[in-house]
Order: C-alpha cells, then structure tokens, then sequence
C-alpha cells in the first residue's frame, strides 16, 4: 500500500488521527465520543496517611468544559464503616460507580457474615475501574481513591488507580484529579511521619486551596456562600466526616497565614 498524497492545505503533518481520518480509515468523530462541555467532570481529591488512620478530602466544583456547572458537589463517600472513596473524573459515572461499589461491600457482608478485607475491597474497586475503560476512551473517565482503616494491622491505608484499572498501595499519602500535581506536591512538603489529626486537615486543606489557586476546574472555599471542601477521618472508630463549622475556623486561619506571610 502507497501513502496517500495530500494537498498542502489538507496535509494532516505528524498528528496520526488526522491522517487516518483523511485517509478514510476513522470517522470525523470517535462514535459515541461526548464533548467535554455536555457532561460534569469533577476534581481533585487528596487522601493522607496518619499515625490514628487516614484522611480523605475533596473540593466542590464539578464543571463542564469551561463553565462551573456545580458548586457542591460531593466527591469524598464512605463505602461502608471503615472505607471511603474519593472520585475524579466524569461525574455522572463517578457517582454510579460509587454506588455500586457500596452495595457491593454491604451484599458481601450480609451473604458473608464478615467484612471483605481491604485488599479485596480495593481490588473490587479496580475491577469496576477496568470494566469502564471503554467510556474512559471516550473521554469520560474515573479515577477514583480509596482508603480505609485495617483492623487487622490496625493502621490506615490507602491506594490509587489508573484509569485500566491499576491498582496501586501508598505509603503516605496520594491525590487525583486536574489539580493533583498541585495538591500532591504541598501535601509531600508538608506531610511528617509523626502528624497529628489537626495537623493533617490542615495540610489536605492547605493542598486544595492551593490546586485550586493553580488550576481553573479546583474549586476553592467559597466564604460567601460558606462551602467547603469535603473533609472525612477514617480510624478504628469508623468514617467521620469533619463539620463545617470546624473546616470554616482552619480555613480562616489558613487565610489569615497566607496574608500574614505575604505582608513580610
């Protein structure tokens, strides 16, 4: 088979969809490819690691394409007593698969008797990541953290995923979403071995507020309307969600730092 010869002003260069495309081989569009701007897609989460269990946090903005399309959406889920999950990714199957994963733990549990352990429950979370790679290649991915105490070794722990469905164990702390690379990198300046709860909301705070500073689709707390980022403990006691009104305080005070260090 010879190259196909273009015009100069239908010459696709070096982009191989283009070609093929012009080629005849691939349609215009990917069948059953979604724009961005007809679905919701939410960021970024955070999950860390400390000596009473592990953290799980979350911003509120879900947008679609360039407009915030919500404002108080809810990213961070407990999947039963002792587990929680974080999504990122295309909302609207994010959400479901939430679900799903939830009734999952509690159907096991009942026919069981027992608990799935928390290997088993991050591999069933991986499956069901896998299982949506076909959507994924169309654009509406998920990918998801989760975390949760183990009875068993009587520690926190937590994993992080890629959308094939990989699955991966941290030692310290993870993040996903747009603005991960920014949250990640102040939660690994700032994360210690030795750190207390407080100090550990503080740092996921100070992460989200900083993701949000650096990237448009992170939404930042919003004192007006008085959102803040979903903040949830997960220690031998179970998942707690941390209250608004305690998240409100610490986010002041993060703000009342940052203007304290910039008038220096």
């Amino acid at each position: 088979m010879n190259l196909p010869l273009f015009r100069v002003q239908d010459d696709p260069g070096p982009d191989f969809s283009q070609l093929l495309q012009r080629s005849g081989f691939a349609s215009t569009h990917s069948a059953g490819a979604v724009a961005p701007e007809e679905y919701r897609h939410g960021t970024t989460c955070v999950a860390i690691r400390y000596a009473e269990g592990v953290l799980m946090a979350g911003d509120r903005r879900a947008t679609s394409g360039n407009l915030i399309s919500q404002r108080t959406m809810e990213k961070v889920f407990p999947a039963d007593r002792h587990s929680g999950v974080a999504i990122a990714g295309a909302a609207g199957p994010a959400i479901e698969m939430v679900k799903l994963f939830q009734l999952q733990l509690e159907h096991y549990e009942k026919v069981e008797g027992t608990a799935l352990s928390l290997d088993g429950k991050a591999n069933q979370l991986s499956q069901m990541v896998r299982s949506n790679l076909p959507m994924a290649m169309q654009g509406m991915a998920v990918v998801p953290l989760f975390a949760g105490f183990d009875l068993t070794r009587g520690e926190g722990r937590l994993y992080d995923f890629d959308i094939t469905g990989g699955r991966y164990e941290e030692a310290d702390h993870a993040s996903t979403g747009s603005g991960s690379l920014h949250a990640g990198t102040v939660i690994k300046l700032g994360y210690t071995d030795d750190m207390t709860a407080d100090q550990v909301i503080d740092l996921a705070l100070e992460g989200l507020f900083e993701a949000a500073d650096e990237d448009s689709a992170t939404g930042g707390p919003d004192l007006i309307r008085g959102i803040y980022p979903v903040v949830a403990a997960i220690t031998a006691a179970g998942y707690e969600r941390i209250g608004n009104d305690d998240l409100a305080a610490r986010t002041q005070a993060l703000i009342e730092r940052r203007r304290g260090s910039r008038s220096r």
